[in-house]
């Protein structure tokens, strides 16, 4: 297996490197090549960089294991992946894995997460891809663990083509984990108000508020699963239309003619 580990912390931050240095220690493998962001791209959701050069940067005191390899981009998590699968590597990747994020992605999260971004752009490339999110900022080990279970039970599972699998974990240490669950997305409340600052000249400057509460955190949810301490899989479609209102809006279109 050829396996490509991007994320949106960047190539340098604890998550990706704590997965990096399992997947090494755990699992066998043909190739293990990480292409990240040079620095911390989150919430850039599934942007690509189309009005400037793309650059990458090897950097081998990372590994020294003959069969990794460590590259920064200076770009989004999509052009990562999209430059790891489509030309940028000698051999293409068997699987992507984006994470381990420092931090959760349940619920709305997924429409901006980086860290869900890289995947959906391997799965949108043909690939099974899998995101990893720790509920926190301590225990990558745990989240670790939970992906490499997954891994060794993958031959045996046939991901759909539009398919990606999202995973969350409480950031606990590994014996406190209750066990997984699947789950699907809940939903937050909306955001919190921008944050009004003043800037030193005395002009205002915006911040982005936090995410909004869990409004549907109820039983089956990532939300809940993560409150209860188990970690959340959720599968997740890459095809966002909405057939129930096709019929209605077929009817609004043959009833309007333009002509």
């Amino acid at each position: 297996m050829k396996i490509l580990l991007s994320n949106d912390d960047g190539y340098f931050a604890p998550g990706i490197q704590t997965l990096f240095t399992q997947l090494q220690t755990n699992m066998s493998f043909q190739k293990l090549v990480i292409m990240a962001p040079e620095r911390n791209r989150s919430a850039a959701s599934n942007s690509l960089t189309l009005l400037e050069p793309l650059r990458l940067h090897y950097h081998p005191h990372f590994s020294e294991h003959s069969k990794c390899e460590v590259y920064s981009v200076n770009g989004t998590p999509t052009d990562c992946v999209h430059l790891g699968v489509n030309g940028a590597l000698d051999e293409q990747p068997d699987l992507v894995l984006s994470g381990i994020n420092a931090g959760a992605n349940m619920g709305d999260d997924v429409l901006y997460s980086g860290t869900v971004a890289a995947a959906t752009e391997g799965r949108f490339l043909g690939k099974p891809s899998i995101a990893i999110s720790l509920c926190g900022d301590q225990h990558f080990e745990t989240a670790a663990q939970v992906v490499i279970t997954l891994l060794k039970d993958l031959p045996n599972m046939a991901l759909q083509s539009d398919t990606i699998i999202n995973i969350n974990v409480p950031d606990v240490p590994l014996k406190l984990l209750k066990g997984i669950k699947i789950t699907r997305l809940g939903r937050r409340h909306m955001s919190e108000a921008v944050v009004k600052q003043t800037d030193p000249r005395g002009l205002p400057i915006y911040w982005i508020g936090p995410a909004g509460r869990a409004a549907d955190a109820g039983e089956g949810t990532d939300f809940n699963a993560i409150e209860q301490g188990y970690a959340s899989v959720t599968p997740l479609k890459i095809d966002l239309t909405h057939y129930e209102m096709m019929a209605e809006l077929t009817q609004w279109a043959n009833h309007h003619s333009l002509l």
